[in-house]
């Protein structure tokens, strides 16, 4: 063909085929959670995952997802336990930082299911999770209707 190759400068893309606008994290959320929402929320937006009604609750995960590095950090260099001297002996107790950790991860967890954000989680919201499957049962129970 004759003339000039074409750039990617120059090429319309299709509608369905534009970027999806990702929506800037919010004032009031820490460092840490602005750096979770940066790195999570593109992909979100890409997969129709992260609607402007949901963004208060994936602030809310990406609080957790925050807290959950900051506690670790803290745990490896104060430790996981401490020892106390008690009436019953020695005992080694564990730390607030870990307690606090174990409540970040599930609140993590718990949220992240909402967005997919674990493999199984991903799969469930990637087929319809189980409204589907009812579904399928509502018709076996109707007749095939």
């Amino acid at each position: 063909m004759k003339g000039r190759k074409p750039t990617l400068d120059n090429v319309v893309p299709m509608r369905g085929d534009a970027p999806k606008p990702v929506p800037e994290p919010h004032d009031l959320m820490s460092d840490g959670a602005k750096k979770v929402w940066q790195e999570l929320a593109p992909e979100l937006v890409r997969m129709d995952r992260l609607k402007p009604h949901y963004e208060h609750m994936f602030v809310a995960y990406c609080e957790s997802a925050s807290d959950v590095i900051e506690l670790t950090s803290n745990i490896v260099l104060e430790g996981r336990t401490y020892t106390v001297a008690t009436r019953n002996g020695v005992q080694q107790k564990k730390t607030a930082n870990w307690q606090a950790r174990q409540d970040a991860l599930a609140n993590m967890r718990q949220l992240g299911a909402l967005f997919g954000l674990s493999p199984v989680d991903d799969a469930r919201l990637a087929t319809g999770g189980q409204g589907d499957l009812f579904e399928e049962l509502l018709r076996g129970i109707r007749g095939g209707n």
